[in-house]
This record gives C-alpha cells, structure tokens and sequence, in this order.
C-alpha cells in the first residue's frame, strides 16, 4: 500500500497523442497516474514529467497485461486509450491480418484492462471506466470497416459493463472523438506523412489536449454523476463523410 494517498489513475496507449495528453491532464488534477504502452523510450520520460510511473504494455499480449496489472492493487480510474487503425481497403480488398491487430487492440485489449483492473476499481468505491472510443463507433464509412467494426464493438462493450455494473460503484464512460491530430493516420497509412498530412489540411481538428480536457471533466464530477458518452468534432467535421475544408 502506498503513503501517496492520490487517486491513481491508469492511462494504456500513453506514449503519445490522446494517450500522453490524458496523462499529464490527470496528472494536474490530482492523480497518481500509471501509463502503459509499448514504446517505453518515450513513456519513461513522460512518467518522469509528470511524476508518474511507466510500465510497458501491449494490451494484444494476455501475458504483457498480467505483469502490468499484477502490480496494481489500488486503482481510481482506468482510461482504456490503446487502439488504432491499419488501412482503408474496402471489404472486397479486406487484409485479415490488418483487421486482427485492430480488433485485438482496439477490442481484446481494453476487455483484458477491464477486467483485470474491475476488482481495483471496484474496491475504490469511486471507480471509472473511460473507455477512448471514436465516431467510428456510430457510424460507418467506405474503406473503414475493419476499423468502424471494432469501435462498434467498444459502443457495445461500453453499454453492456454499463448495465453489469449497475448499482456498484464504477462510472463507465465512452468518448467518441472525430478528427484529432496525432499520429493515428500516419499508423494507418504505414507512415506515409504525405497521405496522413493531407487528412488535416483546410481544417482545424481536435488536439490530443481537447479530448483529454473531456475525460478531466468526466472523471472529476460528482461520484453520482456518470456520463454515459460524449461525442466530440471539429466544427468543420459533421460526420465521417462531411468535412468542410478551407483553402
């Protein structure tokens, strides 16, 4: 047990983006804040910023997410982050293998987080669930359906631990960012900057910090408020497939 009396918070996919902005946003709100993910030379020195701790964790390896869980007995708050894109073939062009890590990031691995953690969670008799989920998840768009597929899954994932949870003391929430500018694209276009750049170009999208304003507000309200979902776009984005551009 620790003498740090801090709420903890746990954050996966923390090495940059939504993930890294989530963490040092919790981090000024008061929390003791755990952050996982893969690329341990840039979560070190981001642990090191905000007085956090960093573990590396691949939420596609069941045995990655027993280490990092194992050592965790008092858990607040579990930002399920890690996820991503690969592709924007059509169904008929489909790469199987694309669409499995998808599905085991962005699916399995926030099932694994969940449940490993629920007990801790539980315990606090404070705790959330925040699950990072996309637009993608209420909508569909041509080329995406590996990606829009597995945030379906998180929507239904989200609303089912929902009711299973009902009358225990765990928040569960779902944010559903649009456009946000981080290195998503360039994951999804195997780094091609030209391609991931021009996603961005005429419009102002949401930063990283936008959305980890949203999960600061949602966790820090009142322990009967829960915010079942919250869906946020740039002003110029209306939907998947409604984008206004300038210049």
């Amino acid at each position: 047990m620790s003498d740090d009396h801090r709420p903890v918070a746990v954050v996966t996919g923390a090495s940059a983006g939504i993930g890294a902005a989530v963490a040092r946003r919790l981090s000024l709100e008061g929390y003791r804040v755990r952050v996982g993910a893969r690329r341990m030379a840039l979560l070190e020195p981001l642990a090191a910023e905000i007085g956090g701790e960093a573990k590396v964790l691949d939420v596609s390896d069941p045995s990655s997410v027993s280490a990092f869980c194992s050592e965790l007995e008092e858990v607040d708050v579990l930002v399920n982050n890690a996820g991503g894109a690969r592709g924007l073939e059509e169904v008929s062009a489909a790469d199987e293998e694309r669409w499995r890590w998808m599905w085991e990031v962005n699916v399995l691995g926030l099932v694994a987080m969940t449940k490993q953690l629920l007990p801790a969670l539980e315990r606090s008799g404070r705790g959330h669930v925040v699950n990072l989920s996309s637009t993608a998840a209420l909508e569909v768009y041509e080329g995406g359906a590996g990606y829009t597929s597995a945030k379906h899954a998180v929507h239904a994932i989200t609303k089912t631990l929902r009711l299973e949870l009902a009358g225990r003391p765990v928040r569960v929430t779902e944010i559903c960012p649009g456009m946000v500018e981080t290195d998503f694209s360039l994951n999804r276009f195997d780094g091609d900057q030209t391609r991931a750049a021009a996603v961005y170009q005429g419009l102002q999208p949401l930063r990283p910090e936008d959305v980890a304003d949203v999960v600061a507000f949602a966790v820090t309200r009142p322990a009967h408020v829960n915010l079942d979902q919250i869906v946020m776009r740039p002003l110029m984005q209306a939907s998947a497939a409604k984008v206004v551009r300038r210049g």
